[in-house]
This record gives C-alpha cells, sequence and structure tokens, in this order.
C-alpha cells in the first residue's frame, strides 16, 4: 500500500471528485485528502504530513495564491509539490503564482491523462514516485490508460507555459458567435473552453444554476459529464469572468437529426461569492436572451 499523500483543494464538488477518481484509477494505493477552501486545507496542514497538494485558484475565505504563499512561510511545507488548478491564464496570474513558489500549473479543463501526468512529474521530482507507480497495476501503467475516461475533462492547454484563454485575448469581436447563414441570434455570447479546443457560442437563457448554451456542431461532438469554462464578457472594459462546470446535457437544437446548431445544458460549480454575484448582475441586466430563433 502506497504511503504517498495528496492533498485535493477546490470548493466545487464536482471537480474534487473528478480529481479523486482520476488518481485513484491510476494509483489505486494512493491516500486522498480533501479541503472545501484554502483555510480548511491550512487546518488538515497543520496537523498531518501531505506530499502533494492540487489547488484550486479561486476559492471563498481563502484562494489557492494565499494557500501557497502560507506554505510557502511553513518550514515543512517549503518544498511540498504545489500544483495550481485554473481558469486564470493571464500572464500577470502566472507571475503573481510564481513568485509565490508554485511548482505547476494545470489549467481546466483537463484530461486525466493531463492530471496524471502533472502529478507523475511532481512526484518525480521529490523522490515520491516509485513508492505511488508500486500500487499501479502493470496493466495500467503500460498503457498509461484510464476506465471511464468521459468523466476526465478538467484542463486543456500545457502547464509549463500557460496559453492564456482565446477570450482573454481576442477582441470582442473575435469572441461572437460562429457566423453561418444560420446561426442563432442573442446578445448573450462567450467562448467555451473543453478539453478539445474553444467553441464560440451563444446564451440562450442563464440562471444561478446552470446556462443554457448553443454552439455550432463540430466534428467532434461535446460530451456529458465533460467538464468545462464558459468565458463570459464583462463590463466595459472587456474583463473575461471564467466560469467553472461541466455539461449536464447535450441536444440538437434543431429537430432533425443533422442539425446544424447544438443546445448544451451547462452547470456552473463555482461557489465564488464574486462569481455568483457576476452571475446575478448578468441575469438582472437581462444581457441574455432567453428565447431567440435561427437568423436568416
Amino acid at each position: 500500500m502506497s504511503k504517498v499523500s495528496v492533498l485535493v483543494v477546490d470548493d466545487a464538488t464536482f471537480i474534487r471528485d473528478l480529481v479523486k477518481k482520476g488518481l485513484r484509477d491510476h494509483f489505486p494505493g494512493i491516500r486522498i485528502e480533501e479541503a472545501i477552501n484554502g483555510r480548511k486545507a491550512q487546518q488538515l496542514l497543520s496537523r498531518q504530513s501531505i506530499d502533494l497538494i492540487l489547488c484550486d485558484w479561486e476559492m471563498p475565505e481563502l484562494s489557492g495564491l494565499e494557500l501557497l504563499s502560507w506554505c510557502r512561510e511553513q518550514d515543512n511545507l517549503k518544498t511540498t509539490p504545489f500544483i495550481m488548478v485554473t481558469s486564470r491564464g493571464d500572464k500577470e496570474n502566472v507571475v503573481q503564482a510564481i513568485q509565490a513558489g508554485v511548482s505547476d500549473f494545470i489549467g481546466k479543463p483537463f484530461s486525466n491523462e493531463q492530471l496524471v501526468t502533472k502529478v507523475k512529474k511532481a512526484l518525480h521530482r521529490a523522490g515520491k514516485l516509485q513508492a505511488l507507480m508500486a500500487s499501479a497495476p502493470t496493466k495500467m501503467l503500460s498503457s498509461g490508460g484510464f476506465a471511464n475516461d468521459s468523466l476526465a475533462a478538467l484542463t486543456a492547454g500545457k502547464a509549463e507555459v500557460i496559453t492564456p484563454a482565446a477570450a482573454s485575448s481576442a477582441s470582442p469581436e473575435a469572441i461572437k458567435a460562429p457566423k453561418a447563414a444560420s446561426a442563432p441570434s442573442g446578445r448573450g455570447q462567450g467562448q467555451l473552453r473543453l478539453t478539445a479546443g474553444s467553441m464560440a457560442c451563444v446564451i440562450k437563457s442563464i440562471s444561478l444554476k446552470e446556462a443554457l448554451l448553443v454552439v455550432k456542431r463540430g466534428e467532434q461532438l461535446p460530451q456529458v459529464l465533460e467538464s468545462a469554462v464558459l468565458d463570459l464578457e464583462q463590463g466595459e472594459a472587456s474583463e473575461t469572468a471564467r466560469l467553472n462546470g461541466y455539461l449536464h446535457a447535450v441536444a440538437a437544437f434543431e429537430p432533425k437529426p443533422d442539425s446544424e446548431w447544438l443546445q448544451l445544458t451547462f452547470r456552473f460549480v463555482d461557489r465564488d461569492p464574486q462569481k455568483l454575484d457576476y452571475i446575478s448582475r448578468l441575469i438582472a441586466r437581462g444581457t441574455a436572451q432567453k428565447h431567440f430563433s435561427p437568423g436568416a
């Protein structure tokens, strides 16, 4: 039985469950602890030894960056591998985390394979990988595969050099819905980031729980339970709000099997007060139309 322990810190239960499942599928003997925010993580780290910390950036009470800074001030945690799980790819955020002593990054959304690769890399540097790999079945080690990989969607993009989300660097015009003869019309527009890439989307409706999106059908269909990040432009400064969640349902937008457009139900997993406040203001402003039809 491996004695390697990992702490997963995230205020979203769905994300914690995905990370735990991905690690347990690959490393059956791993010991996993979890915390719902940075404050709870501090309490746990103060009373027990942890070999690796996987932590979300945006959390209530104590953010991932604040937890990282605190860890590096503790004698027993100064060198503990700390991987930041984040949808933030802006240069200044990356610099902040590097200055605070982050070990690596995983950008949302990501796959099980990417998650395990990052964990292996971090534990190899810490001299803990051999003990961890000893608990994994030979077949799984040789194939590098996972069971039920449809649940594995958390980050895209390489963590060594975090690629800013397309919505962060693109002009407001570039973040509009795909232009086509039958493109649905609507004032609410954004960018949906999946493991396979980004998709421009139109917001049909939005609530504090979920958003109903319409996207143009591509070669690869979005999968139910796939994690994703919804980038929405907000305010006059064109700042981007990044909302974490997963696809609860995927259906044809038009009543025919070869529909050019798909309707996606995107469930939010964030519990960050600032993000909830943003969604509330978005609903109040009525920026997302509740009803729209294909335009000519």
